[in-house]
C-alpha cells in the first residue's frame, strides 16, 4: 500500500456484486470527496455498476464515520459503502 492509496469496504449485497469485500486503490488525482470518487470506483467492473447505481439505497462512511456524497476523501482513508441497516 502506498502513501496515495485508500481502502475500500463493500458489504452485504454490495460485496456480492463487486466480488470483493476490500480492494486498495490509488486515489485518483483531483478526487477530494466521495462523489468524484463514484466513476473511479464504478469503472472497476460491470458488478461494481451495478453495486454503486442507486447512490439512494447505499450509505457510506469515511474512516468509520457516516458522511454522504460530499463528504471529503484522501490519501490512507477507508472508505465504506454499504446498504441501510434495518431492523427488526
Amino acid at each position: 500500500m502506498s502513501s496515495n492509496d485508500i481502502t475500500i469496504r463493500y458489504f452485504a449485497w454490495m460485496r456480492e456484486h463487486t466480488g470483493t469485500s476490500t480492494e486498495v486503490i490509488a486515489l485518483p488525482e483531483g478526487v477530494t470527496n466521495v462523489e468524484e470518487l463514484l466513476p473511479f470506483v464504478t469503472k472497476q467492473s460491470p458488478g461494481h455498476a451495478t453495486a454503486l447505481a442507486d447512490m439512494l439505497a447505499v450509505r457510506v462512511a469515511v474512516n468509520r464515520t457516516y458522511g454522504d456524497l460530499s463528504t471529503a476523501v484522501s490519501s490512507g482513508d477507508e472508505i465504506a459503502f454499504f446498504p441501510p441497516v434495518t431492523g427488526g
